[in-house]
């Protein structure tokens, strides 16, 4: 439906239709008359006309007409005034302080950690971007729609709650801001038209018959006119509707994907017109249809033509009440009375209620504007929200029934407005004492499940519905926001309501306790798993709400006792269940127990008791409060009962030990599951660790040997530890090792783990450092693995920011991987090797971390237990149960087994726990000596520990048995654990036998620890001595095999110096040249000083076969394996649009904006022809052979992974060897007598006319003499360019033929994107293209980097570029020359007027480096004979080069003077140099060829400049091809990064003066013609004048665009993005693209492209054009960058924006402020300017396949 309020005085038609309505708004305006009845027959006489074709609806048009036809009427009768000047004025009145913006699906939000009441609490982004938020640590998060912004909601803040724009403003006083107050004229009429509007709007709403209206509104014959209407619904996805309607209708799919997509956003679309009988047919058609694809029918309803018409109207009204509830607060204030008022004397519910229950059973978008109307009115008037959220609670039970049972999406339904009030702090108060809340919510949760009770009232989720329990949790979450803020103040009448709701929710707990019970499988494997996820899930669900029932009881003393009495109560119900058994009695060390037989390994177990935990939290909280003194007011001691309370956690912690002991395997995977979340951080805080705390209760209630004695019964290790010997059975025993370990393990936490609130005196703060002290003791982790592994509080909090500092400290991340925290060393001596929270994988993990630290600082290997704090007074008696004789009996039994050897009975780990037991009892006894004199001390574990076991002659105590633990070899680990215990128990002694003289046991306890020391000192000294002796042994290994590699590189040093980088290769080559020939003309590239070419014999090993072979013409070919693509890595001007297929295009010039060329890269990696075609074939008979699984590469385009390093390859480049070439000086010289250029020019013409006359057969050719003199003996003068040096052409073996042949055709294919062919007349231009391309983008490469021009390739580039190279050269002996001879004269017409052609560009449409490439590879086809099959001599080739090269650097001269002719000197500067002068007088010659259109004011050092900053990338460019080509070796400047140096150093390369002028006048008498052609050009004169635009030189270096450093800047444009070719308001998934900044619209139908018959996402269509199919971009709102290549392949990739803590956040799931990291931006840019994207998608798809599921075409 068209949104027609925003309204303009255009759109209302305002002049011109409003006179037609006149008499309409005077009759209403009479105040005798009926104001209901004259709306409802104006509605009856128009809507009908209106919205009267609902097939193909013209919005504009409808809209027009009911601006005119009602509203504007309405308007003026309503304000009595012109609408437009009433709300202009209204407008600038004020606005509501409130911000009221309603978000969208995917649109951000911000909330600050620092200020907000709770983490509900938004903001939307321009209020974030004007608040003082924005410096705070604040989140971003994407709304699932439907919420609403708390600016201005002083409640939801704790400062700041008003942004700038909604601030009362300064100047004025708060009243005059303040909204304007409506007349009471106006307020009058508003009275009189919203109770009709609102009446009607609801009537429609909730209008149920199909064919018939109400009477009041039906004035005319009913017509036989209907529509088959069909409805949106969750179970039917896009395609079964689109199905449906194909099959039903007989539609096209272009009209059913139009239905489908409308009915999906406005939730209805009438899919056929016509009469009833018709309608109905569609109907029953579609839902045959429907129930064919999906379990159940779609739903459509035949509706009357006027029916619909005005339910739609309706819609219309709602969307004009909510624009005019924007504009005063007096509208809002009268609309919700008008809706909250009920009918006298009547039981119907007000509007707003009758609205809210009908919500279910409206369409999407009836819902939509209503959620709008109840946000813009009810919401932005504190008082009414009130009134609103009574009402809301008043039928809380039936709209959450309504929404379970409902297919809409919780954002649709509005129950998800309960967050909205709920959550307001006062507003819930009122809601707790007033209304119950808290009580309705769990009531409502029990009657909304009571299918998965059982008979026994407990609950059971087996074959439960996933859909369903998601829809409860919406129940589970309105308690959770309910609670979130505590009360500071409790009245009587809150205390008694939430208590009603506490015992309320304790009857959910009772439906828990023990639910879901299993019984060990015994024999067979159990057959199906059962269900276990929806209990854990509610579990999880439930744990926050659990806590803060507690935090809740805890603020006051006397509802938490009277909560821990409900909870006691309820606890006892659940536990007397089951007592009919008799009790059995128990013996041990002259103990007895009596209890209940009950063993976990035969009877049903549950893993679910929130109840005991909940009391167990509950017991800690009255410890913490001290209000534990009075418990004994609500619970007596006989009622206790403490036994009971121990014995549900007690089994749950025996299950646990039991399926780590394997005894319940045959129970399946779910069992394992359940215990994993039992002990997971999303769980723990509310089951494992409430379970320790309740047998910490056990202990502290308990004597501790029945205690204990209760603990080796449900462990069922009571035969363990008595005398009976055990059996022989290897299964059993391992059984009763691993319980026993498990059962030790149970034990040291209950008396070491204090770190508890109200067990000890320990804060949070001291708990969560703890936490985090333990995870960084296994490794350094980053910030969020750590918050990940702490529990979160309600605010999703876990207070890691606020202890970290204390104990970490943060170590920054480098370009890949993420920042780290490391612990600091102070904090080390608080490791607890048996921290309760480790996994056994943490807790291996850490010990062997933190012993190996202790190692490397020559310390001993002993990991005591740090002294734990006091437990508080409740609690202390805990203790007790480490000195009582049952706990001796047990250390005693375990270490005289590990001391005897009985092998099987013990394990290392035991005897671990035993010391650490042992450890803790030492360090309770020495800290309560310390602290108290000796006498008063009852703790008396060293007496114990050295009192014997028996009266028997070999008994011994526990002190000797740990003295013999040194002796026993299979315990060597723990030496040093046993050497502190040893000292601890001296000191213990040394404590108690202190005297009453100080002085005495001063010196006794010096001189003790005096002899301490000096056996620590020996130890000390030992290990000292060890690790010396290890150094040396380690620095000879080092020594000798150093001497190996050496004796190693001599041998093998021809495969050592292939295997260098290339800077080495360069280095060693320049060292030779150095000390064989002082001459300095050896490192010059052109003319007849040209230095000799350096070849080595190339011995290559192939990485397939691994078998050498040494590079030759005549040998078996051997390739690089590479890869070639498209690309605009240099383009100058992106707007220029593609050819996407290139049948047509001539490829031989490129245009000097370089749009896109083709790129060839190799991985370096070297095989054998015919291993690699092997390969190839293995690969694709594999693939053929497995057809079903998705491939990365194309193999039918020739793709293939390398088979050494997995880089994407789609070619291979044959390795052609440099022939040597060494020129005779002496024939140099006499060459340089005759051959001038201007000599040289009339040779090759005369070459070129001789071909040309041969070719033509007689057809005649004119091309004009170069000089004046005759053309004298034409065969002569044919072959006089042989007379300068020939020599035979290169012989190539068959296979490295047959290899040019398929690299060529690969180059032809993919840089055309054309099939192949191998007699294509275009493959020669572009093997000389892409070898031309690929060196600029190298150039382009080594400049960004600021790297030197040699030296510095990496191997890769530098083996692929020389194969390139040589491969060019050699690729046109595989042409016919005349073909390659057509294309230079081609080439050469853009430098010789004389040979130009109608196609030949102008001398500023083509890039001169490629022209070049091109001559310098093409012109030896000039001396091909008939006969014979010559080449170039040295000497020939050397001046052929020379004379092509300066042409080219002349015209490219030309290019940079031209196109600096427009510009405009920055700064003045006198520099009147030679280069300088030399510049002036050539342009003074330029002015007068091109008639003055150069302007000859332009400075010559400006020129000179111009040129000399313009040229330098060609020079680099051309430096490093005749490198490549001829093997010369450069100057050593080159090797270096210098400016100056460099531009002298490549002018005596390449054989230029510096000061390059003088080219021209040197050759003036040839070149002058040439100048005059070339001024004369149309294009040149056309660019001078100013018509049109030159390429600038040096060109740009492309870069990446600029991003913002703040990404809320980006979130903030992504915004205001507005789809181009969509006009809904819905929320897009905008992309930005990084090549270029363009903004597109992702994933969605209305930007999709047809290219080639193919529909292609924006995305995709838009890399063809900007990045020849290969880009780049950032998925803005999930800060994701996508690289994709083509239509098939993309992948994601880190985006480059990190938090503080030096971490991505994909998803922007942890919502921590970002900023950019500039280094990051930086490898994104080399891996575009690298050409490595497409080897970063195939390496990210074969690692991660499971983006195969993904359309990246439709991207």
């Amino acid at each position: 439906m068209a949104d027609g309020a925003d309204r303009s005085p255009v759109a209302r038609a305002a002049g011109g239709r409003a006179p037609a309505q006149a008499p309409e708004r005077a009759m209403w305006c009479d105040e005798r008359f009926d104001f209901q009845a004259a709306f409802l027959q104006c509605l009856a006489k128009h809507v009908p006309n209106i919205y009267s074709a609902e097939m193909d609806p013209l919005v504009e048009k409808q809209e027009e007409m009911v601006q005119a036809a009602i509203l504007y009427p309405l308007e003026c009768y309503l304000f009595g005034e012109d609408p437009d000047m009433f709300l202009e004025k209204l407008q600038q009145s004020g606005t509501s302080q409130l911000c009221g913006k309603v978000f969208k699906g995917g649109e951000t939000t911000y909330s600050c950690r620092d200020c907000a009441v709770d983490p509900t609490c938004v903001l939307c982004i321009d209020c974030f971007q004007n608040s003082i938020h924005k410096n705070h640590r604040y989140k971003m998060h994407s709304s699932t729609g439907g919420g609403f912004c708390d600016c201005g909601d002083t409640e939801a803040w704790k400062a700041g709650p008003l942004c700038s724009k909604h601030e009362p403003g300064a100047s004025s006083s708060p009243k005059e801001n303040s909204e304007c107050q409506l007349n009471e004229e106006i307020m009058e009429h508003s009275r009189r038209v919203f109770p009709s509007v609102i009446k009607y709007i609801v009537d429609m709403l909730i209008w149920e018959e199909e064919k018939e209206l109400p009477v009041e509104l039906t004035i005319r014959e009913k017509a036989d006119s209907y529509y088959c209407v069909l409805f949106n619904d969750e179970h039917h996805s896009y395609d079964h509707v689109i199905y449906s309607l194909q099959r039903a209708l007989g539609c096209e799919l272009g009209e059913a994907q139009l239905h489908t997509t409308a009915i999906d956003k406005e939730g209805r679309r009438a899919v056929k017109a016509g009469h009833y009988a018709s309608c109905q047919e569609a109907k029953e058609e579609i839902k045959r249809h429907s129930e064919n694809v999906s379990q159940r029918p779609l739903h459509v309803e035949v509706l009357h033509a006027d029916v619909m018409a005005h339910q739609k109207f309706a819609l219309r009204l709602g969307s004009w009440l909510n624009k005019l509830m924007s504009y005063s607060s007096d509208f809002r204030q009268i609309f919700c009375q008008i809706c909250l008022k009920e009918e006298a004397g009547s039981e119907k519910p007000c509007f707003i209620s009758k609205l809210m229950l009908w919500d279910a059973r409206l369409h999407k978008g009836a819902r939509k504007v209503l959620h709008e109307l109840i946000f813009s009115s009810f919401f932005m008037e504190m008082e009414y929200k009130k009134l609103f959220a009574v009402e809301f609670v008043k039928y809380y039970k039936a709209l959450q029934k309504e929404y379970i049972s409902d297919d809409h999406d919780r954002v649709l339904s509005v129950t998800a407005l309960s967050v909205q009030m709920f959550t307001v702090p006062t507003l819930a108060r009122h809601l707790i004492e007033e209304r119950n809340v808290i009580t309705i919510i769990t009531e409502t949760l029990l009657e909304v499940l009571p299918e998965y009770l059982d008979k026994n009232d407990k609950f059971n989720f087996q074959g439960y519905s996933q859909d369903k329990l998601n829809r409860v949790y919406s129940v589970i979450f309105d308690l959770r926001y309910i609670l979130v803020s505590k009360p500071t103040v409790w009245t009587d009448h809150l205390r008694e309501r939430f208590l009603e709701g506490f015992v309320s929710f304790l009857r959910i707990l009772t439906c828990m306790q023990g639910m879901e019970e299993i019984k060990r499988q015994i024999g067979q494997h159990i057959e199906v798993d059962p269900d276990w996820e929806a209990a854990i899930a509610i579990q999880m669900q439930l744990k926050n709400i659990l806590l803060m029932f507690q935090e809740w009881c805890a603020c006051d003393e006397e509802l938490l006792l009277r909560s821990y009495r409900e909870c006691h109560k309820a606890v006892m119900r659940c536990s007397t269940n089951g007592r009919s058994r008799e009790k059995t009695v128990f013996h041990l060390c002259g103990h007895t127990l009596e209890s209940r037989p009950y063993r976990v390994s035969a009877d049903p177990v549950s893993i679910h008791l929130p109840l005991s935990r909940t009391l167990a939290g509950l017991h800690v909280r009255l410890s913490k409060t001290g209000a534990i003194s009075r418990l004994h007011e609500f619970v007596s001691p006989e009622e206790f009962q403490v036994e009971l309370l121990v014995e549900y956690p007690l089994r749950c912690l025996v299950l646990v030990a039991q399926v780590a002991a394997e005894m319940w395997r045959r129970n399946g995977l779910s069992l394992i599951s359940q215990v994993f979340y039992y002990q997971d951080v999303k769980c723990r805080e509310e089951m494992y660790d409430k379970d320790i705390i309740m047998l910490q209760i056990g202990a502290s209630l308990m004597d501790p040997n029945q205690f204990l004695l209760l603990i080796l019964q449900r462990y069922e290790l009571a035969d363990a530890f008595k005398k009976i010997k055990p059996t022989k059975d290897q299964d059993l025993i391992k059984q009763y090792n691993v319980l026993i370990e498990e059962m030790l393990q149970i034990l040291i936490y209950v008396v070491g783990e204090r770190y508890v609130p109200g067990i000890s005196n320990v804060t949070k703060e001291d708990v969560i450092m703890r936490e985090i002290i333990h995870l960084l003791c296994i490794e350094p982790m980053a910030h969020s693995a750590i918050t990940k592994s702490l529990p979160e509080n309600e605010n999703n909090e876990t207070g890691l920011e606020n202890v970290i500092d204390k104990v970490a400290t943060f170590k920054k991340p480098g370009v890949s991987g993420h920042g780290v925290y490391e612990l600091k060393d102070e904090c080390l001596k608080e490791f607890n090797m048996f921290f309760y929270h480790y996994t056994k994988t943490q807790h291996s993990k850490a010990e062997h971390t933190q012993k190996k630290r202790r190692k490397q600082e020559n310390r001993d290997e002993a990991l005591p237990p740090p002294p734990p704090p006091d437990f508080s007074p409740a609690f202390s008696n805990v203790v007790r149960i480490l000195n009582c004789d049952v706990m001796m009996h047990i250390l005693r039994t375990l270490l005289q087994r590990a001391v005897e050897l009985e092998t099987h009975l013990w394990t290392e780990a035991m005897v671990q726990m035993v010391l650490h037991l042992l450890s803790l009892g030492l360090l309770e006894e020495k800290q309560q000596l310390q602290k108290s004199p000796e006498e008063e001390v009852t703790f008396d574990f060293y007496h114990k520990a050295t009192r014997m076991g028996s009266s028997a002659l070999n008994a011994v105590n526990v002190l000797m048995l740990v003295e013999k633990l040194k002796r026993v070899p299979q315990l060597e680990a723990q030496k040093d654990t046993v050497n502190w215990i040893l000292q601890m128990f001296d000191m213990v002694k040394r404590l108690r036998e202190k005297s009453s003289l100080a002085t005495v046991g001063a010196t006794s306890g010096s001189e003790a620890t005096k002899g301490d020391e000096s056996t620590q000192d020996k130890e000390k000294a030992e290990r000292k001595r060890k690790a010396e002796a290890a150094r040396l042994h380690r620095q000879k290994i080092m020594a000798q095999m150093s001497a190996l590699q050496r004796n190693f590189i001599e041998t093998h040093k021809l495969l050592y110096e292939n295997t260098l980088e290339t800077q080495g290769k360069d280095d060693a080559i320049m060292e030779e040249e150095s000390t064989s020939s002082a001459i300095d003309y050896s490192r010059i590239a052109l003319g007849p000083k040209r230095g000799p070419s350096v070849v080595e014999k190339e011995v290559l090993t192939c990485i397939l076969c691994q078998e050498e072979q040494e590079v030759k013409f005549e040998s078996a070919a051997m390739v690089l394996s590479a890869c070639v693509q498209k690309s605009t890595a240099l383009t100058q001007n992106r707007s220029r649009i593609l050819e996407l297929s290139g049948d047509t295009l001539d490829p031989l010039f490129m245009h000097p904006d370089l749009p896109c060329g083709t790129h060839t890269g190799s991985c370096g990696h070297v095989m054998h022809a015919a291993c690699w075609q092997k390969y190839f074939e293995a690969i694709q008979l594999n693939f053929r052979q497995r057809l079903h699984v998705e491939q990365i590469f194309d193999l039918e385009n020739g793709e293939y992974l390398c088979p050494l390093c997995k880089s994407l390859c789609n070619t291979v480049i044959p390795i052609v060897p440099l022939r040597a070439q060494k020129i005779n000086s002496e024939d140099a010289e006499a060459v340089a007598q005759i051959l001038s250029l201007a000599r040289w020019l009339e040779i090759v013409t005369v070459r070129i006319s001789g071909y040309s006359v041969k070719n033509a057969k007689g057809e005649k050719q004119s091309l004009p003499p170069f000089t004046n003199k005759g053309t004298g003996n034409s065969a002569l003068e044919f072959h006089s360019i042989l007379s300068f040096g020939v020599q035979s052409s290169a012989k190539y073996s068959s296979s490295i033929k047959e290899m040019l042949i398929l690299f060529a055709t690969t180059i032809y294919r993919v840089g055309l994107k054309v099939a192949p062919n191998e007699a294509d007349s275009r493959i020669p231009m572009m093997t000389w293209s892409t070898c031309a391309f690929t060196i600029q983008c190298i150039e382009n490469l080594l400049e960004t980097e600021g790297k030197p021009l040699f030296g510095s390739l990496q191997n890769r580039q530098h083996s692929g570029l020389k194969a390139l190279v040589q491969f060019a050269a050699a690729q046109r002996t595989t042409s016919p020359q005349l073909l390659i001879q057509k294309h230079l004269i081609r080439l050469l017409g853009v430098l010789l007027p004389s040979y130009k052609g109608e196609d030949t560009p102008s001398l500023l449409e083509v890039d001169m480096f490629h022209i070049l490439v091109g001559t310098v590879l093409s012109f030896p086809s000039l001396y091909w004979e008939d006969a014979v099959d010559l080449q170039p001599s040295s000497v020939s080739s050397a001046y052929n080069h020379l004379y092509l090269f300066h042409l080219t650097t002349l015209a490219h001269i030309m290019q940079i003077v031209i196109s600096s002719a427009t510009e405009s000197p920055t700064a003045h500067s006198s520099d009147n140099s030679e280069e300088a002068q030399s510049a002036q007088s050539f342009c003074r010659e330029v002015c007068q060829y091109t008639s003055g259109c150069f302007s000859q004011d332009i400075p010559g050092w400006l020129v000179w400049d111009c040129v000399k900053k313009g040229i330098m990338p060609y020079l680099r460019c051309a430096a490093l091809f005749f490198h490549y080509l001829l093997g010369v070796s450069p100057p050593e400047e080159l090797s270096q990064v210098s400016e100056e140096a460099q531009f002298k150093a490549l002018c005596s390369y390449l054989s230029l003066p510096t000061n390059l002028f003088q080219l021209f006048h040197e050759y003036w008498d040839t070149v002058n013609p040439l100048l005059q052609r070339w001024c004369a050009d149309p294009v040149v004169l056309s660019c001078l004048k100013g018509k049109s635009i030159a390429i600038r030189y040096p060109r740009k270096r492309n870069h990446l665009i600029e991003l913002p450093e703040d990404y809320s800047c980006l979130l903030n444009q992504a915004s205001q993005f507005r789809c181009p070719r969509s006009s809904d308001d819905e929320q897009k998934h905008p992309v930005l693209c990084l090549f270029c900044g363009a903004m597109l619209c992702s994933q969605n139908t209305c930007c999709q492209e047809l290219v080639n018959g193919e529909e292609l996402g924006a995305c995709t269509s838009h890399a063809l054009q900007c990045g020849a199919g290969v880009c780049m971009f950032l998925k803005i709102r999930e800060c994701k960058v996508v690289l994709i290549e083509g239509k098939t392949r993309g992948c994601l990739y880190p985006a480059p924006y990190l938090d503080e803590y030096g971490e991505t956040d994909p998803g922007l799931k942890r919502g921590n402020p970002l900023h950019l990291c500039q280094e990051r931006y930086r490898k994104l840019h080399l891996l575009w300017q690298q050409h490595c994207i497409i080897e970063e998608i195939a390496r990210s798809q074969e690692t991660n396949q499971i983006f195969f599921g993904f359309n990246w075409q439709l991207l």
